[in-house]
């Protein structure tokens, strides 16, 4: 190997070491002042053999430069080898790619939060608050106007709270996807910004923090249209408030790496907080099981990290073995003998339903609640066998 020539990358400083990354792909690495310098020196054209010389000159030190090199190539960093190009997978197509960075860069001012901010305190100075009552999302004497509306304004304030994030992160620089995940027995929408830790501190949180934004603003410009209707439609703007700030008490779910999560992470600088958390919950876990053997020869995976990372892992592993035991024991306690109930009567309904309308309503019931089952299912499994798909070794 000569020389190699590497893709466009960005780089920020962090603490003692540089996250650098490509913002097409999201992929990104935190590399030691060495492994920065290493970039830069193979950057100008320099040969690996030449790059260790200069550093062995520098540091004292022998680097590895060729497997360096080979971890780049895992990374999708290289775009060439001795002047041939890699045959590399293009990166998936950005979610509304034909939106660029100049076209949503106001998202990043800092006017953008100031004017969330003062929207929302006219909305609660001027008006009263929508109340929290089951009442008011039931507007209507007609159920079915009822599951309409919440159907359509959830979706609509969901891909709102997701474009929101998608589009602040794509004003810098960062192409971002949108797509269905799952979060424990819940089905998401959810948008890729990986690329956005190679982005300043400002620029992340606003971007984890735009989607809240959005729902609060929805809230807040349908609170204050109350004041200037009626009947119907006051009653309908209520609802729509309410059902903006129904999706807000999940961001606090952070064992599920919601929004507040990435916030969470960003402010105790962590790298993989919930990887991490997973790794010394199940070390923890390992332990305890083979505490009567005496089996303690496993590594603590934590001892690794730096001392605030530790304490960060530490931390909110109990955070998450706490959260999740609860958020599954409502599942199998609550959530599913109501879905599994319902099915079954659904499909009892569609069979020997007394009228066609009430073997139609059974049908649709057992279409709809099959069909949201099945879509998590599918949802859950391709995001696992993604997960399982081998990939070349980097670091």
């Amino acid at each position: 190997m000569n020389r190699v020539r590497l893709h466009a990358l960005d780089s920020r400083p962090d603490g003692d070491e540089w996250i650098v990354g490509r913002r097409a792909t999201g992929r990104f690495v935190a590399l030691p002042e060495v492994g920065k310098q290493a970039l830069d020196l193979l950057d100008q054209g320099l040969t690996p053999a030449e790059v260790g010389e200069r550093l062995r000159t520098r540091t004292g030190d022998d680097i590895d430069v060729p497997d360096f090199v080979e971890a780049l190539l895992g990374l999708g960093f290289v775009a060439e080898v001795d002047g041939r190009a890699i045959d590399q997978e293009p990166p998936p197509a950005p979610t509304l790619a034909w939106i660029g960075p100049r076209h949503v860069r106001w998202l990043l001012s800092p006017v953008a939060p100031v004017a969330v901010a003062l929207l929302i305190a006219v909305t609660l100075l001027t008006r009263p608050p929508v109340p929290l009552d089951y009442r008011t999302l039931l507007w209507s004497s007609h159920g079915s106007a009822v599951i309409a509306l919440g159907a359509g304004v959830g979706w609509s304030l969901l891909l709102l709270h997701e474009c929101a994030h998608l589009l602040t992160a794509r004003a810098t620089g960062v192409a971002g996807r949108m797509r269905l995940g799952t979060r424990l027995q819940f089905l998401v929408m959810q948008t890729d910004i990986s690329g956005i830790e190679l982005a300043p501190r400002r620029h992340r949180l606003t971007a984890y923090l735009a989607g809240i934004a959005s729902n609060l603003t929805a809230a807040s410009l349908a609170a204050l249209a109350t004041g200037a209707t009626t009947g119907i439609p006051r009653r309908v703007l209520a609802a729509v408030a309410l059902l903006a700030l129904l999706p807000l008490p999940f961001q606090l779910m952070v064992f599920m790496r919601t929004d507040l999560y990435f916030v969470l992470q960003d402010l105790t600088r962590c790298r993989d907080l919930f990887g991490d958390g997973v790794a010394y919950t199940r070390y923890r876990a390992r332990r305890l099981l083979r505490r009567r053997s005496r089996r303690t020869d496993e590594p603590d995976p934590s001892l690794g990290l730096p001392a605030h990372e530790r304490r960060a892992v530490r931390g909110y592993s109990v955070v998450l073995v706490v959260g999740t035991t609860l958020c599954l024991a409502f599942f199998a306690a609550v959530t599913l003998p109501a879905d599994l109930t319902l099915f079954a009567r659904a499909v009892r309904k569609s069979v020997v339903g007394p009228s066609t309308w009430d073997r139609l309503d059974g049908l649709a019931v057992v279409v709809t609640l099959g069909g949201l089952h099945a879509l998590w299912l599918r949802t859950w499994w391709r995001g696992r066998r993604l997960r399982r798909t081998p990939s070349r070794p980097s670091r």
